[in-house]
């Protein structure tokens, strides 16, 4: 299974979705809150130019801006 890092707030509704996706699926992953975490909110812009979330990490490369669950399940090989 490819790692998985989910850059989140905790108001999010599209965090919440696609948290409860990965969950649902069995997928592990890795949560970053940006709104308590700096460091991390400053690693999230830089990796997907945004500063929306979810951005989801799929490996070491494939970065996701907003929940598609479509898209994700092909990133994830589902």
């Amino acid at each position: 299974m490819k790692k998985v890092q989910i850059y989140t707030s905790p108001t999010c509704h599209y965090c919440h979705m696609a948290k409860d996706f990965l969950v649902g699926n069995a997928v592990p992953f890795e949560e970053f809150d940006v709104m308590t975490d700096v460091t991390r909110r400053q690693e999230m812009i830089e990796k997907s130019g945004q500063m929306g979330v979810p951005v989801i990490v799929v490996g070491d490369d494939e970065v996701m801006v907003g929940f598609d669950e479509k898209h994700l399940k092909v990133l994830l090989g589902l």
